[in-house]
């Protein structure tokens, strides 16, 4: 089977072969650290964390990189409006990212550049751009010369003639009459220095990058100069990742990037996510509803990754359904595993094991994942799986035996169990108190059990209907089986 990916700059799907056999660079344009993570925020990193893990899992040894923008206006006018300082502020919401994609189980890239760390590669870059005549210095700033680079738009679809500056709010002038650029399409790749702004020395004076130079400066320090895939929202496409080709493609001559991969944007009740709308939700006001970070998880998988997703109260609600249907199936082995005879149900397989995986279930998962990173498709062939181990274990509760081999019910919940977590899907048994909150262990229950079989063998039924309805006030239910076996469970 193959792997396709839809590509933006080619605007279709294609089979995924790597610069690299068996190996994976891969970039994410970060956060801007000057506020807490948004639902934004967490639709961009699960896709892409859950498209990392996927990649592990087919075999791939994928080097993830995601940078921080730690130096921007917005970092600076909070610093200003809070009396503090540019680090303080970016140190801050750097350290709340890491918390609130701790709580939605996003790994760890395997580096986390940050623009003020990579100076020097951004300084190198400008003057190449500049000896090459890709770019000018105009007054301490050094601007991009967009004409120059003949494929500009290549990405976005757009045509020169038809662009704004301005666009996206990201771009670095504002105005596009400033009197320094030469054409108002030009964009800052080095901003110099202004009063009670921090700045660093360059040989154009003091001052600071421009934002889309920094992740070409990243890229290449990182990676190198062509990177497999290259990811972000998509609103990122034009102009900051359309930026970003013109300024490293002009350099190396080389595509920056053999795959463009884009998320779409999250809505809420229908309308554009923003502070003066009162809609805007941070990751950890969601969480602290509180919402299972395992629901908003499901929830952003749920969704075709490209296409806009609408955040309501219905569909968080329908995630978390959904997940409760995973969560039962996920803990199947840790409930019923010892009734079942298995040899062991507390060990928790990782997708990096030798755990041999049901087949046709791992087949149909990855037929419908290899489909454009087809999540949705995946968690469908979970969700049966869930279902049916669901399903026996009411069975198992109720008859005292299931009607799927315990042999064959123990590789689907393995096989579950992993395959979830390549979708960041995970749930752990509650730890197991020595005392219930009724005050019963788990041996004083067995000690009640055999009380009452030794009272129904001298016939004493009104001994054992007691110790059978005490218990089961307690939430004890007792399941007879035949040969004088007693089955029970906590409700």
């Amino acid at each position: 089977m193959t792997l396709h990916l839809y590509n933006t700059l080619t605007r279709r799907k294609e089979s995924f072969e790597p610069l690299e056999t068996g190996k994976v660079r891969m970039y994410c344009c970060g956060i801007t650290a000057y506020d807490f993570c948004h639902l934004g925020h967490a639709r961009t990193c699960i896709v892409w964390d859950t498209a990392r893990r996927y990649l592990q899992w087919r075999g791939y040894d994928v080097n993830y990189v995601q940078n921080f923008t730690d130096i921007d206006d917005k970092i600076l006018n909070r610093a200003r409006r809070e009396g503090t300082s540019m680090e303080a502020v970016s140190e801050r919401f750097i350290d709340a990212y890491f918390e609130d994609m701790a709580r939605l189980n996003v790994k760890e890239a395997n580096a986390y550049p940050r623009a003020t760390h990579t100076l020097d590669g951004i300084k190198r870059l400008v003057c190449e751009l500049e000896q090459k005549g890709y770019a000018y210095e105009a007054d301490g700033d050094v601007y991009y010369s967009v004409r120059r680079f003949d494929d500009y738009g290549k990405l976005s679809g757009r045509k020169l003639e038809d662009l704004q500056a301005g666009a996206s709010g990201r771009v670095d002038v504002a105005d596009s009459t400033e009197p320094k650029k030469k054409d108002p399409f030009d964009f800052a790749l080095w901003k110099s220095a202004k009063p009670e702004e921090p700045s660093w020395e360059s040989p154009w004076g003091p001052g600071r990058p421009g934002w889309h130079i920094e992740c070409s400066a990243m890229v290449r320090d990182m990676l190198g100069e062509t990177i497999d895939i290259h990811t972000g929202g998509s609103d990122l496409v034009f102009p900051h990742h359309e930026n970003e080709i013109a300024q490293s493609e002009a350099l190396t001559g080389k595509s920056l990037a053999r795959y463009w991969l884009h998320n779409g944007m999250v809505k809420v009740d229908g309308e554009k996510m923003s502070k003066s709308l009162g809609n805007f939700t941070t990751i950890r006001d969601l969480l602290d509803r509180p919402v299972d970070p395992m629901a908003v998880r499901l929830f952003v998988l749920m969704a075709q990754y490209r296409k806009p997703v609408d955040f309501t109260d219905d569909a968080i609600a329908s995630a978390t359904n959904g997940w409760q249907t995973l969560k039962e199936g996920l803990l199947f082995g840790h409930n019923y595993g010892i009734q079942l005879g298995w040899q062991d149900q507390s060990a928790t397989p990782t997708p990096s094991n030798s755990l041999q995986v049901k087949e046709t279930i791992a087949q149909q998962f990855q037929e419908a994942v290899d489909d454009d990173l087809n999540f949705a498709g995946g968690l469908a062939v979970l969700f049966e799986v869930a279902k049916g181990l669901r399903r026996e274990g009411n069975i198992l509760v109720h008859q005292g035996k299931t009607e799927t081999p315990a042999s064959e019910l123990e590789q689907q919940w393995r096989s579950l169990v992993e395959l979830a977590q390549v979708l960041g899907l995970e749930e752990q048994p509650e730890e197991e108190a020595e005392v219930s909150t009724d005050g019963l262990s788990d041996g004083e229950i067995e000690a009640l059990i055999q009380q009452r079989a030794e009272a129904r063998k001298t016939k004493n039924f009104e001994l054992s209907d007691r110790i059978r309805d005490d218990l089961q006030a307690q939430g004890i239910t007792l399941i007879d089986q035949g040969g004088g076996v007693t089955t029970w469970h906590r409700n």
